[in-house]
């Protein structure tokens, strides 16, 4: 669904970039591109409009889209929870170093569990709605292209700039 194409392009648009930039492409700066694409698309995006808004203002709809019963209060709880990540991520734009790291990693590890969840989910109750089972593909991704990119930054010293 919409998270895939989202992942999708947390990928394609810092290739596009570096390919159109006349900035030389060493490794610490192709890295840090794609982390920095990363975290505002995977965590930015997918946190605060993919995941605030329908979580809080849609929460039946989106409830039913997941599989879920409908009224839970939970669903205020995810939306918000989704959209402090999401601001995090945003927020990667303008703050660097250390906070990279920890967007990254916080959001990283909240996904590789909902990943778990879902896959939970499919087995246990069946459960193939789309924002369900859809979902493992891109939580799945994005948790592992986030920490194999923070692992990336940190091995090859692209942590500056």
């Amino acid at each position: 669904m919409i998270g895939l194409i989202v992942a999708l392009f947390s990928v394609l648009l810092p290739l596009a970039h570096l390919a159109l930039s006349k900035v030389a492409r060493t490794r610490a700066r192709v890295v840090r591109l794609l982390l920095l694409y990363a975290l505002v698309l995977d965590v930015g995006v997918i946190g605060l409009p993919l995941g605030f808004v329908p979580h809080v203002f849609f929460a039946d709809e989106t409830a039913r889209s997941i599989g879920w019963a409908p009224g839970s209060p939970f669903q205020f709880e995810v939306g918000v929870h989704d959209g402090a990540w999401g601001v995090l991520g945003f927020l990667c734009i303008w703050i660097r170093g250390a906070f990279w790291l920890a967007t990254g990693l916080g959001w990283s590890l909240f996904m590789l569990g909902a990943t778990y969840g879902h896959i939970e989910q499919t087995l246990r109750a069946g459960d193939y709605a789309p924002y369900n089972f859809l979902t493992i593909f891109s939580d799945g991704f994005i948790a592992v292209w986030l920490l194999l990119l923070l692992y990336l930054r940190h091995r090859w010293g692209a942590e500056k700039g």
